[in-house]
Parts: structure tokens; sequence; C-alpha cells
């Protein structure tokens, strides 16, 4: 049986372990871009009103908006709504099992971009560039079908692993529920004394409770109930320490990718925290700055308490007279500043800034149309300054949303029954992303110059042509481009075609040959006539 009071000490510990290894770290790094974003972090709870205090002490708005470029391209390149950017593969498959892994693999992209995902993955990608990781919640939509991300604020999010590679699975997510809520979600026999008494008198009052997502020690294998599945899921109210709903998941319901880990630790940093320095120096010079220009247009002044200038009460504006026995005893003074040193420190600041968070290679996604030219140096773009990341992304972000993704869509039946023949066989996803596909150019085009330099080769020495396959260049250039499978003859149809052209060939040789004796016949004719004559 679950032991509650256990899961709630392991709650207890996660926090402290995250408080001492990054809370304060991303709580500074929210702070300078997107405040609100940082709720629950440190403990401290902000509203949209209380979080306006933190968003106007940020005097320049350069990393919010880097920020927002560096999400933009990872979605552009990872994920793009408008492209598939994943198949699935089994190895050596068969033309049917082909279509039928290319269909599914279509259905998924359909309904994942169907759903709420854009949505929810840019706020992720968001906490992605600042803190350097996020929690995305996927399951089914119980009411409308399909699928329904949610996105956890890491401020109410703690995680730990079982693996030696450190791979985040064990995941504790708090929340609150309004009485009414609770007992609608889990049931009025199920939550405490205390939520059921002000369900009747209080509906509106909240409790926190604890959604804690781990993989089960033991458990069935192909079981159906939900306590027998491999990823146990467990609801807690945590000022009662009732467990208020035990059941469980077929795979990993959260997907944890990080960007850089701390060294020791469970937990990330992203690009912000190394941006941080200099985000602090140009928030500061420029609050310097403010202060500075309320000196320079309002003036700074020398006044003399000569017995008939008061200093001490003297107010200096527009229409005011100002009595003085000498026109020296009020004079203004030089205050120093230099605003174009101000100026060309703000600039050098923001554009270390953009270099940090990779803004100023990532250009904006909005705009108006792009050629297919414009498009592939964007692309090149995000490959070269995200292409490190993409190894770690692929293994804790991609795989496993897809993975959950295509369990969900296959218990629901929503695929056409498979082949037979895929029974109990494991699929790879291959990447088709704009990234992937880019990574991929490098091949392509190694590819092509290799057969350009070839063929300037084979001026000089003809043979050295037959050394290149020109069968397995096309299949590469065909796959590094994403050209459509259904391009591709089936071998049946490419023997098919060429028997007909040496049948063809045949044909028209035998008639050359025929027309040739014909000729060399007329021609005999006619030297045998003209001997006669």
């Amino acid at each position: 049986m679950t032991d509650a009071a256990a899961i709630l000490r392991r709650h207890q510990s996660l926090k402290n372990q995250r408080l001492n290894s990054v809370e304060t770290v991303w709580r500074d790094c929210f702070d300078y871009t997107f405040p609100l974003r940082g709720n629950g972090l440190s403990g401290a709870i902000d509203t949209a009103n209380s979080a306006q205090e933190k968003q106007a002490r940020i005097m320049d708005p350069t990393a919010a908006d880097s920020c927002g470029i560096l999400a933009s391209g990872m979605m552009d390149g990872l994920t793009p709504a408008n492209s598939l950017w994943f198949a699935m593969d089994v190895g050596d498959e068969t033309d049917e099992e082909r279509r039928w892994l290319d269909d599914a693999a279509k259905l998924i992209w359909e309904n994942v971009h169907l759903a709420n995902f854009d949505a929810e993955a840019f706020e992720c990608c968001l906490d992605m560039g600042i803190a350097g990781q996020f929690a995305l919640f996927i399951d089914e939509d119980r009411e409308r079908g399909g699928y329904v991300f949610q996105q956890w604020s890491l401020g109410s999010v703690w995680v730990a692993s079982t693996r030696a590679d450190g791979r985040v699975d064990i995941v504790h997510h708090e929340y609150e529920l309004t009485a009414e809520q609770a007992v609608t979600e889990f049931g009025e026999d199920n939550v405490p004394e205390r939520i059921r008494k002000s369900y009747q008198t209080k509906p509106d009052d909240t409790f926190t409770f604890v959604h804690v997502i781990q993989p089960r020690a033991v458990y069935a294998v192909g079981g159906k109930l939900s306590k027998n599945l491999p990823i146990a899921s467990c609801h807690i109210e945590v000022s009662s320490g009732t467990l208020v709903r035990e059941s469980g998941y077929h795979e990993m319901p959260v997907v944890v990718p990080r960007w850089l880990r701390v060294p020791r630790s469970i937990y990330a940093v992203g690009p912000m925290y190394a941006a941080l320095p200099a985000v602090r120096q140009l928030n500061e010079m420029l609050v310097m700055e403010t202060a500075s220009m309320d000196i320079a247009v309002s003036g700074m002044w020398l006044a003399v308490d000569d017995g008939v200038l008061n200093a001490r009460s003297l107010k200096i504006g527009p229409r005011k007279v100002i009595v003085a026995a000498d026109k020296d005893s009020l004079t203004p003074l030089n205050t120093g500043a230099d605003f174009n040193l101000s100026a060309e420190k703000t600039a050098q600041l923001q554009a270390q800034i953009r270099k940090v968070l990779m803004a100023d290679q990532l250009p904006p996604a909005d705009g108006p149309a792009k050629t297919a030219y414009e498009y592939s140096v964007r692309v090149a773009m995000i490959r070269k300054v995200l292409g490190p990341l993409y190894g770690r992304l692929q293994a804790e972000y991609l795989k496993p949303l897809i993975d959950r993704c295509f369990g969900l869509a296959y218990r629901a039946g929503v695929f056409s029954p498979p082949p037979q023949s895929l029974a109990n066989r494991d699929f790879a996803v291959r990447y088709v992303s704009p990234m992937a596909r880019a990574q991929k150019l490098d091949e392509v085009d190694a590819v092509r110059a290799t057969f350009a330099d070839a063929a300037e080769f084979a001026k000089v020495d003809p043979t050295i042509i037959d050394e290149l396959d020109p069968r397995e260049a096309l299949r590469i250039v065909r796959e590094g481009r994403n050209a459509p499978a259904s391009i591709q003859r089936k071998p049946e149809e490419v023997e098919q075609i060429r028997k007909a052209k040496a049948d063809a060939q045949v044909q028209s040789q035998q008639m050359q040959g025929a027309m040739a004796v014909q000729q060399a016949g007329a021609e005999a004719a006619v030297t045998k006539a003209a001997a006669a004559a």
C-alpha cells in the first residue's frame, strides 16, 4: 500500500534540494525577464498585481525579447506546425509496413498540432531559455478526445531520478484546488473531512495537493488496471496527508528536458544564466542614467544663503521669482554626466546579451513570407546555434513526447489495424524537422560536390566515374532533402521499366538492321542495273 507520509517526507526533501541547487538563480533569471513566470520560486507566490512592481524594475527589455526570439527559434527548428517533423521506423520495413508507419506518424503529428501543443510548447521553450528546463504533461482529452498538453510552472515542480544516467523519471507537482474542484475531481468520499465540510459551507476555499509520478518497482507486464501499470501516479492532500487517488500510466506522461545540467544536481540552467551579469549591469546603469536624466532636465544649482535667499526653502521652476541679494547667489552647476558614454555602454551590453541568448543569430520568424532560400538560411542559423543541444532535446524531449502520444493513440484505437508483421517490434523515431534536415544537408552537399568533382576528373580519365554509385547517391540526396517516399518506384516497377526499355532497344536495333539490309539490296540492284546498261 502506498505510504502517503513517506511520499510527503520525500517531497519536502526534494524542495530543500532544489532550493539549495538552483532556485535563487532561477528566480533572478525570471525577475529580469518575465517575473510572473517565476511564480512559486523561493516560496514567493505572485499575482499579476504584485509582479507588476518587479516588471517595473526592469529598465531594458533586451533580455526578455532575446529569450522570446530564442523560444521561437527552438519551436521553428524542432516542432514546426507547418511540416511533419518526425517519422517512425522499425528497420527493414516492407512497403506495407512503411505505409502504416507513415500514416501513423502523420496522424500523431496532425493531432498534436490540433491540440494546444503549440501554445504550451512555446511557453516551455521560453522557460528553457530562461531557467534551462521545463515540465510538459501529456495526456488524452477525456471529454473531447485527442491530446491535451499542460505546461507546469517550474515553481510547482520538483524532480528526481532513479536512473544511473540521471534522466528525470520522478516528478512531484504541487497544485491547488478549491473544495468544490477537489470533490468534483476525486469524489466526496475520497477527500478529507475538512474538504467535505468546506465544500458545504465555503466551496471556494483552496487546498494544496501534490501529484507524484514515478516508476513502480513492481508492476504487471501488460497489465490493464491502473495500479498495475509501470508508472505510478498518486494525488495527496498535503495538510492532512490523505491519499485521494492512486492510478498509473503506461508511459512517463511528463517530459523534463534540460539545457545545461548543474554538476552533481538533477537540475539545469539556461543561457540566461550566462547573460545574467550583463543584464544586471545594464539594468543598474540605466537606473543611474534615469536619475542623471532628472538632474539634466531640471538642472542642479548652487545657492548661497545670504540672508535674502533662503536655500532651504528655495523652489526652482517656470514663472517663479527668486529674490536674491546678488545674481551670483544662485548659479547652475555642471553635473559632469556623459550620456554619450552611457549610450555606448548600453549598446555594448545589449549586443552582449543578444549574443549570449543567441538572438543575434536567430532572426525573428514573423514578417512577410520567406523565399525557399531565406528559409534555408534561417534553418542553417538555427542548426548552427542549437545543433549541440539537439541531441539532448531528442533524448529528453522529442522521443518521450512521441512515445507518449503514440501509446495514447494506439490504445484509443485511432490507427488502422497494423500489419501482423509489426507485432512485438519496437519502433525508432526518425526526426525530419527543419533542424534534423539541416543536419543532413551537409551530407547531401558533400555527395553533390563529389559527383561534380568526379565529372571534372573524368575529362582526364573517363573510367573514374565507375567508382561512384549514383543510385546510392540518389538515395542519400532524397532522404537528406526529405522527399516523399512515394516518388521512389517499387523494385518490380523499376524492373518492368528497364525490361520495356531493353525490349524497345532490341526492337529498334532489329528495325535498323532490316532497314540496312533493304538499303543494301536496293543499292545492289541499282548498281546491277547500271552495269547492264
